[in-house]
Order: C-alpha cells, then sequence, then structure tokens
C-alpha cells in the first residue's frame, strides 16, 4: 500500500532516536510494529561494557625514546603496536595432575593467510562539524581506507552545512589481520585550493571479528527475509547461535520443536518473546526467529546500532573536530554472500502541484468608505506555498458592500515533498554568487489571504488561513455553518477528524479567514477546493492559472 511504499530506513532512524518530534516523523512505521535500532553517544567499543573489544587480545602501544627515570613523563614517539594477551596460570603442585584449561583459543585467530572480508561502512551523518569556509559552514565529503583500498567520494560533497545528512554506504574488501584498520575521513571540499581534512576516525576491524561480542553485525530485534528490515547476515541467526555457544564454553542449543529450544539447561519459547509483537508479512520462519530472541537475550551481544565517533584532526590534537554517527557490517567472505545492504540514502523530494480554486468569498470584513457613505471591500485574495517565493493573486471584486465576493480563480502552486518526513523542500542559493543551493525542510502548509484593494496607497490585509496540508481541518458545506470550531483550540473534538490532502486527493467548502492567531475573530469565510496532483497526475490534467488556457479539469466561467 501507499504507507508501506513511503517506509524506508529513515523511518526506522526517527523511530530510535527518542525524539518525539521524531516519533512523530516515523509514526506510521511505529503504527506498524516494526524494528528499532540502538543509537550509542559514543563509539561503539567505548559503550556499555565492551571494554574496547580487547576481551580477546589487548592492544599494546610500542614507542622508541629514551627509558626515562621513575616520575618523568615519557615523551617518546609511538612507533608502532602489539596485540597479544597475557596470561598466568597456575601450576597443580603434583606434576601428574592436569593443566588447566587455557583462556587463550588460538582456533578463534584469523590464519597465517588472512582473513578475506567484506566490509560495509554506512556513514548516517555527521554533527557540528568545524567549519572550514569563511561563510561559517563546509563542504564535507567522505573518504574510506583500509589497506590499500580508498574510496573517494569528493563528487557528492555536501554545500553549505556543518551537519551533512550522508546517507552513504561503501562497500570495500580487506584481509585480516593484515589490513585491520579502517580510517573514515571527513573532507571539506574546496574549487580552487587543496581540500581541507576537517576530521578522521580509525577503527579496529581485527578487534571486532575477535571479541566474543558478536561485533560483526549487528542483531535486528526481529528475523525478516524481506521488506526495510531484511536480514543482512550471511551468517543465520541458528548459526551466530551456535558460534556464541562454542565460544562461551555452552553446549549446542537443542530444538525441541520449530518454536521451543532449550540452552543450558533452560527451556525458551517463541510465543514467550512476541506476546507483544506485532505480526507482518515480513517475519522469517520460527525456528530462526527464536534462535534471534534468545542471542538477543545474551549478555553483551551487539545489537543493530548507529555509533557516534568524535572527529580529530592531527594539526589540532586533543580537540574534537565534530561527530559522526554510523556504523560498519564486517562479513567473513568464507561464510557465504551477505544479504542485501540497507538503502540509507537520503529521502528524495517528490514533485507536486497544489491547485487551490478560489470560488467565493463571505463576511469579509468592510474596510472602506464610498463616497455615498457606504462600507465597502475592493476584495482579492492570495496564496501561497510555505517557503516558495512566488504568491499568486485573484482578480478584484470590486465594492462588494456587504463582504461577499465571486471569483472562480485558480491558482498553481508547483512543489517539492518529502513524503517520508511530511516536509516541503526549499531549494535556494544563499547569495547571487553562490555555487550550490542550501536545502531547507517547512511544514507543507499553504497561506491563503484576503486583502482590500486601494488605488493610491498601500492594500490593507484582511484575514489569513493557514492550512496544514497533512493535518487539514474539514471544510464547512455552507458559510453560515463556517465557524472557528473547525479548528483547533476552539474544539478539541475535531482534532481527531483532521485529514490529510495526500490520502483525500481533493476537497471543497468553507474555511474561516482571521487577522491575527493571538486575538482570533472571523474576518471573513472563502469557499474554495483544494487538489493535490503528483507532476505526472498534472500532466494528464492540464490547467491553467485563473482561467487562462488550457482552463480545464475543471473548465471555470467568469463570475456573473
Amino acid at each position: 500500500d501507499q504507507q508501506e511504499e513511503e517506509l524506508d530506513w529513515w523511518s526506522k532512524y526517527y523511530a530510535s532516536t527518542g525524539d518525539p518530534k521524531d516519533a512523530q516523523r516515523a509514526a506510521d512505521y511505529l503504527s506498524k510494529g516494526y524494528d528499532k535500532l540502538k543509537i550509542f553517544k559514543t563509539e561503539l567499543e567505548e559503550a556499555e561494557n565492551y571494554n574496547n573489544f580487547e576481551d580477546f587480545v589487548q592492544l599494546f602501544p610500542i614507542y622508541r625514546g629514551k627509558a626515562k627515570k621513575k616520575g618523568e613523563d615519557d615523551e617518546g614517539e609511538q612507533v608502532g603496536e602489539f596485540k597479544g594477551t597475557f596470561r598466568v596460570y597456575p601450576l597443580p603442585s603434583d606434576p601428574s595432575e592436569p593443566m588447566p584449561p587455557k583462556v587463550f583459543d588460538p582456533e578463534r585467530l584469523p590464519k597465517t593467510k588472512g582473513l578475506q572480508c567484506i566490509v560495509r561502512v554506512y556513514i548516517v551523518k555527521a554533527i557540528d562539524l568545524a567549519p572550514k569556509d569563511q561563510n561559517g559552514a563546509s563542504d564535507p565529503y567522505c573518504v574510506i581506507k583500509v589497506g590499500k583500498e580508498k574510496v573517494n567520494d569528493r563528487d557528492n560533497y555536501l554545500p553549505n552545512t556543518i551537519n551533512p545528512v550522508f546517507g552513504r554506504m561503501f562497500e570495500v574488501n580487506c584481509t585480516l589481520p593484515q589490513e585491520k584498520d579502517l580510517k573514515i575521513s571527513i573532507m571539506d571540499w574546496d574549487m580552487i585550493s587543496k581540500d581541507d581534512l576537517i576530521g578522521e576516525t580509525y577503527i579496529d576491524l581485527e578487534n571486532r571479528y575477535l571479541t566474543k561480542h558478536n561485533a560483526l553485525c549487528g542483531l535486528p530485534e526481529t528475523y525478516c527475509t524481506s521488506g526495510i528490515n531484511q536480514w543482512r547476515d550471511a551468517r543465520l541467526p541458528k548459526d551466530i547461535l551456535n558460534k556464541w555457544c562454542e565460544d562461551h564454553g555452552l553446549p549446542i542449543p537443542r530444538f525441541t520443536s520449530n518454536a521451543q529450544l532449550i540452552l543450558n539447561g533452560e527451556i525458551y519459547n517463541l510465543a514467550d518473546f512476541e506476546i507483544n509483537t506485532t505480526k507482518h508479512k515480513h517475519l522469517g520462519e520460527p525456528e530462526q526467529r527464536l534462535a534471534l530472541h534468545v542471542l538477543r537475550k545474551q549478555q553483551g551481544i551487539v545489537p543493530e546500532h548507529i555509533e557516534t565517533r568524535s572527529l580529530f584532526n592531527p594539526l589540532t590534537p586533543g580537540m574534537e573536530q565534530g561527530k559522526l554517527q554510523m556504523w560498519v557490517d564486517i562479513f567473513s567472505k568464507a561464510e557465504g554472500v551477505p544479504g542485501p545492504p540497507f538503502d540509507i540514502s537520503p529521502r528524495k523530494p517528490k514533485d507536486y502541484e497544489l491547485r487551490v480554486i478560489i470560488y467565493n468569498t463571505s463576511d469579509v470584513i468592510l474596510d472602506e468608505t464610498s463616497l455615498l457613505g457606504e462600507k465597502m471591500s475592493d476584495i482579492y485574495l492570495k496564496g501561497w506555498i510555505r517557503g516558495v517565493d512566488e504568491k499568486l493573486k485573484t482578480d478584484v471584486h470590486y465594492r462588494s458592500l456587504n463582504g461577499e465576493g465571486n471569483f472562480n480563480w485558480r491558482f498553481i502552486l508547483p512543489f517539492q515533498y518529502l513524503p517520508g518526513e511530511k516536509s516541503v523542500v526549499i531549494k535556494k542559493k544563499e547569495h547571487f554568487w553562490s555555487l550550490d543551493e542550501t536545502t531547507e525542510l517547512v511544514p507543507p502548509q499553504v497561506q491563503v489571504q484576503v486583502w482590500d484593494n486601494d488605488l493610491f496607497s498601500k492594500d490593507d490585509f484582511l484575514g489569513n488561513l493557514q492550512l496544514n496540508l497533512t493535518s487539514m481541518p474539514k471544510p464547512a458545506k455552507t458559510a453560515k455553518k463556517c465557524t472557528l470550531n473547525q479548528f483547533p483550540g476552539h474544539n478539541s473534538k475535531l482534532t481527531k477528524d483532521f485529514v490529510s490532502i495526500f490520502e483525500m486527493k481533493q476537497m471543497q467548502g468553507w474555511w474561516p479567514l482571521v487577522k491575527s492567531d493571538d486575538n482570533p475573530e472571523i474576518t471573513g469565510k472563502v469557499e474554495m477546493s483544494i487538489e493535490v496532483l503528483t507532476s505526472e497526475e498534472a500532466a494528464e490534467k492540464p490547467a491553467g492559472v485563473g482561467r487562462s488556457d488550457p482552463n480545464a479539469n475543471p473548465h471555470l466561467d467568469p463570475p456573473k
């Protein structure tokens, strides 16, 4: 359905941030009971009880320098690293007794010839980057490097921002342990001078492979075989559970049915895990779902996540240059082909056209006095989409003595809309000399105003109507029934009756206009129709502004 089509990975992201505003953006996603993910506020290895993923081997820096006396600072230059583990075993007093079990299992180490891996690096967004340009912003892009492989994404730089939403996935290959260091650099694009490094971060891929915390590919909340949460690991949940038991010295779990298993003497039932789970068509087979639930119950297992890494620049050591939200999936090629990657591409706006036909007005306040001493107004209306510069006007209904006006006038208002964000996309150049446009998201609101036309002085503003296209009050059928009770704050019972024009497609009736939101009082009523069309639908149903050609869909006659 249309709602399902509008859901994407970003729906899951907004559902997981904990921000109430984001939760509203992800309301449709949350209503379906789909997965959330964990957003760590630090580097993954520093989060919770992961202890830098050094549970198997530790990292020891190697320095070059003169030996220092006790109490003196060691200013030696770091020239390398030693990665290993030291363990002291108490020997039995009787030589005939068996030796104590080894903590270090060399079988878990990558083979001498190396382990071939696929690494997927997902760069979500950066936060508060250090500005590199004179305008207080930057033009950031990503560079990924592991071993001899390097991906430079310079062509996809994002202009004039210190909070870029990258939404990029890079797939690279490496051999562990020889090529263990993944380097992510955020650069500032420059047209003339050399690009500047904003900041960089390093990830030890070998530690993530060796740890018992299963840091290769974070475990989602549910096992799905299709949809936006489709399983992406080459290993199935049962395989991962068996490996976890092996690493922790536990017997392999025994399935008594496809919905029950026994692990280390405990019985686990699928029904117990899915009491409050919303069933949907994307869920996979019961055995794998149960294995995944049992895995996620174990302490220290890395969940599906986003980590937040600090960026640093060698030119200013110790000074953070911003943060990077990202995650890494690591797949051993020996395990088989991994599932499809997530598509985290930034949402692209769709072209829409809003058609507003102004038919009549009623009860518009009379702002002028005629030569005969009668109260009157020369009524016309304006209409526009919030954030869009172009404003359209009707013709003028002269000398209205009772606040009535007849127009039959069409506004055609094109705009770009992000359904998943429920926002209109506004693209503008900050200065006429700017190379690139900046993008702003604003609520999808249409403004309709009524004015009094003056020949020799400034026109007088009489009233305003602001409608949010995703949450519109229903119109009244007649001018008499048109009141402020159609809006929240005046009639709380009506909030549930608000509708989206994107779902209704078309509405017609009467809405009230007010001069001020602070002291709302009806200063006029307008009868109009509102219709939203995609660019394709608009091309199939051509129509002209006002009553100009093509005067169709529908045809508008001049008022009598």
